[in-house]
C-alpha cells in the first residue's frame, strides 16, 4: 500500500487544477449571460490564463512521473480507474503546447462574440475570418494529437472526437449514420403521405413569457432539479454549466409565441443539470467525478426531454397546470391534440427546435460538413452554400438566410468540431436507457403520470451518474441495458410515435 502517498498527492494536485477550471466555468457562464460586450477583450485574457495554467500543471513531467509510478502498482478500484483516465488524458495533453492552448481558449471568446454579432445581423463573412483562424487552430491541435501528418480527415477528427467522446471512433460514426439515414429518410415520407399535420399553432399563441418561467422551474423541480444547488438564466443558446458541486447553471431562451422554445430547452438543460447534480462530490476534480462522455451526458438531456417531456403520462399529469396558468391558449384544446402539437414530425430550419426524426439528419450534416471544412475540401466561402444544399437534399427545406442556417449553432465559433455527433449518440443511448428503466421499473409510465419521477431518476443515478468514469461509454450502456448499443430502441420509439399520430 506504499501507492497511497503518492497517489493522495497527485489528486490533491489535480483537485486543485478542477478548482481552476471552477473558475473557468464561472467566467464562461458570465459571459454568455451577463457580461457586456465591451468586456470580450478582458474576459478573452482572463480565460487563456486560467487555460494555460491549468494545461501547464497538468502536464508538469512530476505528475506524469507519478502516472507512470502508480500505474505499475496495485491500486485499489476507484485509484485505478482515476489514474487510468488521468494517464489517458495526460498521454493526448502532453503532446500540445501551452502556448497554442491559450490561443484556442482567447480565439474562442472573440470567435463567439463575432458569431452573436454575425448572427444578429445575417452577415456570415463578418464571422467568416474567426472561423478560418478557429478551423486552423483545430488543425494544430489535432496534428499535436494524431501526429503532424495525418494520413485522412478521419485520423485528424478522431483526435477531437476523443475530446467530447473518448474511445468512439469517426469509423463507427460513419456506420452508425449509414444506418441511420435511409430510415429516418423513410419515416419522413410515410409522415409526409399519411395526409395528417400536427396542430402546431396551439404552440405559437401567446404565452406570456413570465408564466413561461414559472411554469418550466415547476417541471424542472418537480422532475429533481435542485434549485438550491443551482439556478436558470437567459441567454442566446441554451445550455448547462457546472461550476462546482452544489453550483449547476442551465440556461434558456423565451419567445411568447413559441411555448415549445423554452419549455423543451428548460427540460432538456435539466436533463444535463441532473446528471452533473448526481455525480458524487466527494469525487469532485477526479475522473470518478466527472461524466463518462457527451454522447452519455446527451442522454440524460434527450431522455428527460423526450422520451418523458413529451409523453402522454407526462402530460396527463402536467396539462392541468398548463391549462391553469395559461388559459387563454390552452382551455379550449384537448389533451390529445397537445400531444399531437408537442409530437409533430416535420422539417425545420432549426436543429434545436427539430422534431425527434429530423433532429439527426441535420447532425449528419454537420458531421459529414465538419470533416470537409478540418480536411480543407470545403473552403468557408462555400459553406454557407454547402449547408443550404445539403438541407434540401437531406431535409427538404430551403434556407432563407445565413443566420437561420450556417450561422444558427454557437459550436463552431468556439471550436467544437467533434462535438454535433454525440447529439445523435445521445438520442440512441436516451432511447436504449429509458427502454431499460420500463423494464426494470415497474409501473413507470403510471409513476409518471402521477408527477412521481423519483423512480426514474433513482433508476439514473445508479445505472449511469454515479459511476462517473468508471466505464467507458459503450461499457456503461451495455452494463445499463444489458445490450450491444444499437438504433433499434430509437427507431422503435420513433416508429411508435409515427404510429400513433401520423397512421
Amino acid at each position: 500500500m506504499g501507492w497511497e502517498k503518492t497517489y493522495r498527492r497527485l489528486r490533491d494536485y489535480l483537485v486543485e487544477n478542477a478548482l481552476l477550471g471552477s473558475a473557468e466555468a464561472l467566467l464562461g457562464w458570465d459571459e454568455l449571460t451577463y457580461m457586456p460586450p465591451k468586456g470580450a477583450d478582458g474576459r478573452a485574457r482572463q480565460m487563456a490564463l486560467l487555460a494555460r495554467t491549468m494545461h501547464d500543471r497538468f502536464v508538469a513531467p512530476e505528475v506524469g512521473a507519478q502516472l507512470d509510478e502508480l500505474a505499475q502498482e496495485k491500486l485499489d478500484d476507484d485509484a485505478a480507474v482515476n489514474v487510468r483516465e488521468w494517464r489517458r488524458l495526460y498521454q493526448r495533453e502532453v503532446k500540445v503546447p501551452s502556448a497554442l492552448v491559450a490561443e484556442i481558449t482567447q480565439t474562442a471568446v472573440h470567435s463567439r462574440q463575432a458569431w452573436a454579432e454575425a448572427r444578429k445581423t445575417n452577415q456570415f463573412q463578418t464571422f467568416r475570418p474567426w472561423l478560418d483562424k478557429t478551423i486552423d487552430l483545430r488543425r494544430k491541435y489535432a496534428a499535436c494529437i494524431c501526429g503532424k501528418n495525418p494520413s485522412s480527415s478521419e485520423e485528424l477528427y478522431d483526435a477531437l472526437l476523443d475530446d467530447y467522446e473518448p474511445y468512439e471512433t469517426t469509423r463507427r460514426l460513419r456506420t452508425m449514420f449509414a444506418q441511420l439515414r435511409p430510415r429516418l429518410v423513410q419515416l419522413m415520407e410515410k409522415v409526409r403521405t399519411s395526409g395528417r399535420r400536427a396542430p402546431v399553432e396551439i404552440l405559437h399563441r401567446t404565452y406570456a413569457v413570465d408564466k413561461q418561467k414559472a411554469f418550466a422551474e415547476m417541471a424542472a423541480k418537480a422532475i429533481g432539479f435542485d434549485f438550491s444547488a443551482g439556478r436558470l438564466d437567459t441567454t442566446v443558446h441554451p445550455f448547462c454549466t457546472t461550476i462546482a458541486p452544489g453550483d449547476v447553471r442551465i440556461t434558456t431562451r423565451y419567445d411568447e409565441r413559441d411555448f415549445g422554445n423554452c419549455f423543451f430547452s428548460v427540460i432538456h438543460e435539466t436533463g444535463h443539470a441532473l446528471y452533473e447534480q448526481g455525480l458524487k462530490a466527494e469525487h469532485f476534480g477526479t475522473p470518478l467525478g466527472n461524466s463518462v462522455s457527451l454522447g452519455i451526458h446527451e442522454s440524460q438531456s434527450r431522455l428527460w426531454e423526450n422520451l418523458v417531456a413529451r409523453s402522454e403520462p407526462f402530460w396527463r399529469w402536467a396539462y392541468p397546470r398548463a391549462q391553469e396558468m395559461f388559459p387563454d391558449a390552452l382551455r379550449d384544446v384537448p389533451l390529445e391534440q397537445f400531444l399531437f402539437a408537442v409530437n409533430s414530425i416535420q422539417p425545420s430550419l432549426i436543429r434545436t427546435e427539430a422534431d425527434e426524426a429530423t433532429y439527426n439528419l441535420h447532425i449528419i450534416l454537420r458531421f459529414e460538413l465538419e470533416l470537409l471544412l478540418l480536411w480543407g475540401d470545403l473552403p468557408t466561402s462555400e459553406l454557407p452554400a454547402t449547408w443550404n444544399l445539403r438541407m434540401r437534399e437531406y431535409i427538404g427545406i430551403e434556407v432563407p438566410d445565413d443566420t437561420q442556417g450556417c450561422l444558427q449553432d454557437v459550436h463552431w465559433s468556439q471550436g467544437g468540431f467533434g462535438y454535433f455527433p454525440t447529439y445523435t449518440l445521445g438520442n440512441v443511448n436516451a432511447a436504449a436507457l429509458f427502454q431499460a428503466a420500463r423494464k426494470q421499473i415497474s409501473d413507470l409510465d403510471e409513476a409518471i403520470a402521477q408527477g412521481e419521477f423519483a423512480p426514474l431518476l433513482s433508476w439514473l443515478r445508479s445505472n449511469v451518474h454515479e459511476h462517473g468514469q468508471r466505464y467507458c461509454a459503450r461499457d456503461l450502456m451495455m452494463k445499463a441495458t444489458g445490450e450491444e448499443p444499437s438504433i433499434e430502441p430509437l427507431m422503435e420509439h420513433l416508429s411508435s410515435k409515427l404510429n400513433r399520430f401520423y397512421a
